[in-house]
């Protein structure tokens, strides 16, 4: 006669269960997070598609001869500042990767803040006629965010970051002032 160990047998089993059940939870949880930077990553792509469009790049020309000119009052469409609020409230969230954002906008996100805060206060203004503080918080957010990935990319390269803002927002504004429908 076979003599078997029961409480040996369920021991095994039930830890054997137990490592399976954890597996499959840790597989899920790394296909599902795989997911999410994958969606995100598309996401990133379909509004850099969007800041291209012929629409967009007609409205971005629009704001950015209005800003060189100090004309803030002009300033018709505020599509490509909603734009940026979108980004900066999806990047805030984390359903956007904030390093995804920084590389395919950076460089526009802080241009257009700073254009839109110097000389002429315009967000200010829009704030204090709404009666509304928070009016463009998350384009706001995301350019705090953005100048720190700066910081941290230009540190871990050995640069230094004190180049003049005003100078960079004006050298992207010209050349924004030039787009042309495609």
């Amino acid at each position: 006669m076979v003599y078997i160990d029961w409480p040996s047998v369920a021991f095994w089993t039930a830890l054997s269960t137990w490592a399976l059940a954890t597996g499959t939870l840790l597989f899920l949880y790394l296909q599902t997070r795989q997911a999410q930077i994958l969606n995100g990553a598309n996401a990133v792509m379909a509004l850099r598609d969007k800041f291209d469009s012929t629409r967009l790049r007609s409205v971005r020309r629009h704001i950015a001869e209005r800003l060189l000119k100090q004309a803030h009052g002009d300033i018709a469409s505020i599509e490509v500042v909603t734009f940026f609020e979108l980004i900066g409230t999806l990047t805030h969230r984390k359903i956007l990767d904030e390093d995804l954002v920084w590389e395919a906008f950076g460089s526009w996100i802080t241009s257009y803040w700073w254009a839109l805060r110097h000389p002429v206060d315009w967000v200010g203004q829009i704030r204090t006629d709404l009666s509304d503080p928070l009016v463009f918080h998350e384009f706001e957010w995301l350019n705090e965010r953005v100048i720190q990935l700066d910081r941290r990319a230009l540190t871990r390269v050995g640069a230094s970051g004190e180049g003049d803002p005003g100078e960079e927002s004006n050298r992207i504004l010209r050349r924004e002032a030039l787009l042309e429908s495609i």
